[in-house]
């Protein structure tokens, strides 16, 4: 178990060499070192993974060094590693692994290649080390870890304002839901007396019923701690409300998209909510304030994907979507569905997004999916690596009904199915039903990504970056399949104006129907990428394909999966029974709803192009509230950012300049420059103006003694 100091430290040592050597240290050696330390890390992670589903390996905590001792409380910087860690390990090093492989090709001619390949390491490092920790202090030390390394990552192009823009509104969203984190960290620590994890989770059913004083009420201890740190979970996981952050960080490079959104810093809340399900068990109000928060989330995402025209910022909302079906789980008790989907939806997330990135890279860095079409046969292997990620997560497969003793389908069938089966299960019909709508128009809005994207008649000619790579080429003397470094990157870059998703103004805004803009190739030739970035699409594509057929008799089979956690979560086997003895309809619901999403992509976007454009016109109102992404951003800067620069602007004119600056430093250079020009007056160089300030001194002198 002492590896896994080697797979935590090798990437944070990576990113050390990498970051402090930068291009004095080379762009080849630096990727080489970054990429070969997360390889290794990924290398022995699995044989720990693997050996927990064997159940040769037990829980064990590796002791790295005493860290704070301060009163009552002493914090231990320990690595835990147990089935929990084991599933997270090989979730973040194989993911993160692939996308620095990914990242030869994509970032190939970015001249900052060894700070991108750092700012990855030190991302990995610190996902690591939330996921490894023992307590409290140490998972938030990992946790404020990827704050700052997304926060790097989101604003890597920093001469790029929307580029900082979506760093910083990530960093401060972030921070909100930190402080509900910090909170619930302190009040246990008050109540418990410990901040590390097992004391915690052993001490949590005897504080069951107790109350705590909280802004003058009596409330229940229990509920208000899960909920405090619920809050940092619904910052980190992009929940409803604290989701803002999520789709504007696209302005990364899509290797980050990858990276943070797929499989690692997003999914930090769920892995938190399950690491502590023990304290959560004991407050049934927390845990319905979870289901409630996951199931709006997943809808609300769901809805906003569904008009999306960036390829990058539909797969984004359809990450916070997913989400939400997690803690949708998790809030009704299905801890193992929840980590199970939060595994499969590793692998087929990745992939999407990395695909998206080779599309991206194919369309030179055009991401408006209405100036795409018939791509399928210029990109192949793109193709069906995008493919197999849709099959995976619309949820296509078999179920285990009428006869059939075995369901098989990709990773999506086994994972999804499976919570949205847990919410029947466990009485709740309403959030159920908001599941099963959910799996109908995920599957709408990913075949009508496949569908915009790969097939009908090609609308390149139309597009501005299009038409800037054929001017490049041609005006360099290349060939149509030229990339000139200033082209290459200077969309994500500098910018990208076909993101144009709350204009009205676009082209075919109203549902992106294909015979509102002009059809042709423009004599451009889409390519296939290189294989650096081929390469993990296939990897990946096999989790997409058999993740979820060979692991889910460990996480949510009543009898391997208790056998598998043992109590590192709350396993409720009574649950799990019932998710397996749901009625056949139930079992078909989130089939039928793929199936239903399947063929109104079809009709709207292959059968009838113009349907989409019609449906938007007839439903105006409600489809630019969806462009509008339910107004969250305007309603919160009318709440938030209004009023606080009105009151940055007041305390810097009125409070600064006005009352500080007035009566501080320039009030006092203003008594000094007053004070000189009187000097001056007096210091004319005639005698008697000095004799009769003399005569003055003299008199109040001899005034002072006769007082005296």
């Amino acid at each position: 178990m002492h590896s896994i100091l080697l797979i935590v430290f090798l990437p944070l040592l990576a990113a050390v060499v990498a970051g402090l050597g930068n291009k004095a240290l080379g762009v080849v050696p630096a990727k080489v070192i970054t990429t070969g330390a997360l390889f290794a890390s990924c290398l022995l992670s699995w044989p720990i993974f693997l050996g927990f589903l064997a159940g040769t390996n037990t829980a064990s905590v590796v002791p790295v060094l005493t860290w704070i001792v301060s009163g009552d409380m002493a914090v231990d910087w320990s690595l835990r590693v147990d089935q929990l860690t084991a599933i997270m390990l090989v979730v973040i090093t194989s993911v993160s692994a692939l996308v620095h492989l990914y990242s030869w090709g994509y970032m190939s001619e970015d001249p900052d290649q060894p700070r991108f390949f750092a700012y990855l390491s030190l991302f990995t490092f610190a996902m690591l080390m939330l996921v490894t920790a023992d307590t409290l202090v140490q998972m938030f030390f990992g946790w404020e870890g990827v704050g700052l390394a997304s926060y790097l990552l989101i604003g890597f192009w920093f001469r790029k304002p929307s580029a900082n823009a979506a760093a910083i509104k990530a960093f401060v969203v972030n921070r909100v839901g930190d402080l509900g984190f910090m909170l619930g960290i302190f009040g246990t620590f008050l109540v418990f007396g410990t901040v590390s994890i097992p004391a915690i989770l052993a001490a949590a059913p005897g504080m069951a019923g107790s109350t705590i004083g909280f802004l003058g009420y009596r409330v229940d201890t229990m509920t208000l701690l899960c909920l405090l740190l619920f809050v940092g979970a619904m910052g980190k996981s992009a929940q409803l409300g604290l989701h803002t952050w999520l789709p504007d960080a696209m302005e990364g490079p899509t290797p980050v998209s990858a990276l943070i959104h797929a499989a690692t810093m997003v999914t930090a809340g769920v892995f938190m909510v399950c690491r502590l399900s023990p304290m959560f068990e004991t407050s049934p109000a927390a845990l319905h304030v979870v289901m409630f928060v996951g199931a709006a989330t997943c809808l609300f995402a769901a809805t906003v994907g569904m008009v999306q025209t960036d390829i990058k910022r539909v797969i984004a909302y359809s990450t916070c979507s997913q989400l939400g079906y997690m803690f949708f789980a998790a809030g009704v008790g299905a801890y193992g569905a929840a980590m199970f989907h939060l595994f499969t939806h590793a692998f087929f997330k990745a992939l999407l997004f990395l695909g998206a990135g080779s599309v991206i890279h194919a369309m030179h860095h055009e991401q408006d999916m209405r100036y795409y079409g018939g791509l399928r046969k210029s990109i192949p292997l793109t193709f069906w690596g995008m493919m197999m990620g849709t099959l995976a997560i619309t949820g296509v497969g078999l179920p285990a009904v009428f006869g059939n003793p075995l369901g098989i389908g990709f990773a999506g069938f086994h994972s999804k199915d499976a919570i949205i089966e847990a919410g029947w299960a466990a009485g709740e019909p309403g959030v159920w039903f908001v599941g099963v709508l959910v799996a109908l128009i995920t599957s709408f809005y990913s075949w009508r990504l496949m569908f915009l994207t790969f097939w009908g008649t090609p609308r390149w000619a139309a597009s501005e970056h299009i038409q800037h790579a054929l001017h490049d080429a041609h005006g360099h003397g290349h060939d149509d399949h030229a990339h000139g470094h200033d082209a290459h990157h200077a969309d994500e870059a500098h910018g990208n104006p076909a993101q144009a998703e709350d204009s009205g103004d676009h082209p075919s805004t109203h549902g992106a129907s294909q015979h509102d803009l002009p059809a042709g190739t423009g004599g451009y030739h889409p390519h296939e990428s290189p294989w650096p970035m081929l390469v993990p699409l296939i990897l990946l594509s096999i989790g997409a394909i058999a993740a979820g057929f060979v692991f889910h008799g460990y996480f949510i089979e009543p009898d391997a999966g208790e056998t598998f956690w043992k109590g590192d979560i709350a396993f409720r086997e009574h649950l799990m029974h019932a998710m397996h003895g749901v009625p056949v309809p139930i079992k078909l619901s989130a089939t039928i709803a793929m199936l239903l999403g399947l063929g109104t992509a079809w009709y709207a976007y292959i059968k009838a192009p113009s349907f989409p454009a019609a449906v938007a016109d007839q439903f105006r109102i409600l489809y630019r509230f969806l462009v509008h992404k339910y107004y969250f951003d305007e309603l919160y800067h009318l709440i938030f950012v209004r009023p606080a620069f009105a009151i940055g602007r007041f305390l810097w004119h009125r409070g600064d300049e006005k009352t500080i600056d007035r009566f501080g430093p320039n009030g006092s250079a203003w008594v000094v420059q007053l004070s000189s020009r009187v000097a001056g007056r007096l210091q004319n160089g005639y005698v008697y103006t000095y004799a009769f300030v003399m005569l003055i001194g003299l008199t109040a002198v001899v005034t002072w003694a006769i007082a005296q």
